[in-house]
């Protein structure tokens, strides 16, 4: 059957850098980091005291108490970049078949601050635990995307795609394949998380997987130098309208990008570590250019997994260099993680955005709080990092890994339009 095409035709974003798509990636070009100092928690017993928070926001601004009661902090921030996203994508609802648009929605961990306040309030400081009846329906993973269908009146598709950091990338791409299918008109997906507690830090901090460079929040993520030291823990959520492309171009939708293909594999190597060859990397983003039928030498930038960890950064350039080979020194890549730390499973979709809006302004946002002096022999430097610094070119197609624990990996490919 022929594949019908997918455009992108709404965007919405709580982050670090700003409270919408606007000021977000106002922040991107401009070199702006959205890490500082805890403030959602007491983190005087943590190794690392500082994350990526979304800033001024009140819940009681958007949500009645009644509400608050029934949903977590992640699915509040998936709601506001789904709000976000429909309204710019002046997709009128109410003239719409609501069985045909659905929701694909990804979340890494679900409702971590339920998990923990339920525990720790009522769980295991009384003879007879005593919770919430909304303690379920608050924390599992799928609710995000649940809450989203319902507040929406959304009748399609709706499911989780649960794969840690790599849980939104997944939505998007079976979003991108229900819809070139031919089953839906448009899906609304993307991802949340707000893992920014006690437990997420702790946890990630027993790992080493963490930054601890109190000393600096700002420059703590700090992609492809020799010092970096691990990630830097983030919440936030980004939401992209998938529209089936005749259905956008009849009711003469603004177009971002146009979605056209998605890679997803396993390493099969270690329940966290990458493998360090870049097998699976390189095998992913070959998926997601052999399923656009294009040639590497039609990329010009990728969006990198690019955490800021010792074993992953490597093991993303090396299966760069392996599938590009010579044509690499030609890319442009950036890790916005530098700015907006790592949002887990919200990631993947944050930087899907961050592609589409490079492809529509023609300009890479920069990987961030890079030094000279600050270079890992292991990583070849003639490739372009964007260090630092915004940098506008014509970008035909650009590539956007996410690659989450247990070596689970997608690459979604976007086209200029």
């Amino acid at each position: 059957m022929e594949l019908k095409r997918v455009a992108i035709t709404g965007l919405g974003a709580m982050t670090p850098l700003g409270n919408s798509v606007e000021t977000t990636w106002e922040a991107l070009i401009e070199g702006r980091s959205g890490i500082d100092t805890i403030t959602l928690f007491d983190s005087s017993l943590c190794k690392t005291h500082f994350a990526g928070e979304v800033k001024g926001y009140d819940p009681a601004q958007y949500f009645d108490r009644k509400e608050l009661n029934k949903i977590d902090r992640y699915t509040q921030l998936g709601i506001l970049a789904v709000q976000e996203a429909l309204t710019d994508s002046c997709l009128d609802l109410t003239q719409e078949d609501r069985d045909k648009i659905g929701v694909i929605w990804g979340s890494g961990m679900g409702g971590m601050m339920t998990i923990e306040k339920e525990l720790s309030t009522f769980g295991m400081n009384n003879c007879v635990p005593r919770f919430s009846p909304f303690y379920i329906p608050r924390s599992i993973a799928n609710m995000g995307g649940a809450n989203i269908s319902l507040r929406f009146g959304l009748k399609g598709i709706s499911y989780t795609t649960v794969s840690a950091c790599a849980s939104s990338a997944h939505a998007i791409a079976d979003a991108f394949n229900y819809i070139r299918l031919g089953k839906a008109n448009a899906i609304v997906t993307g991802g949340s998380d707000a893992d920014v507690t006690f437990s997420g830090i702790s946890g990630f901090n027993s790992m080493y997987a963490n930054s601890t460079r109190n000393d600096s929040p700002q420059t703590a993520s700090r992609p492809f130098s020799k010092s970096r030291d691990g990630f830097v823990l983030s919440e936030g959520s980004a939401c992209l309208i998938l529209e089936e492309w005749e259905h956008a171009v009849k009711r003469g939708a603004k177009i971002y990008a146009e979605l056209v293909g998605a890679g997803m594999n396993a390493d099969a190597y270690h329940i966290t570590a990458p493998n360090p060859e870049g097998n699976g990397v390189a095998k992913v983003m070959q998926l997601a250019i052999d399923d656009a039928g294009i040639s590497t030498n039609e990329v010009d930038y990728i969006n990198a997994h690019g955490t800021s960890t010792p074993l992953g950064d490597i093991a993303e350039v090396t299966a760069i260099q392996r599938l590009w080979k010579d044509d690499a020194y030609r890319l442009n890549i950036s890790s916005t993680k530098s700015m907006t730390g790592h949002m887990m499973g919200a990631a993947g979709a944050v930087e899907a955005l961050i592609c589409a809006l490079s492809l529509k302004n023609g300009i890479v946002p920069p990987t961030i709080n890079h030094q000279a002096d600050d270079e890992d022999d292991k990583i070849d430097y003639r490739l372009n990092f964007t260090f630092n610094k915004a940098q506008k070119r014509h970008l035909r197609y650009a590539l956007s890994n996410t690659f989450g624990f247990g070596g689970h990996n997608a690459s979604i490919l976007l086209k200029y339009v």
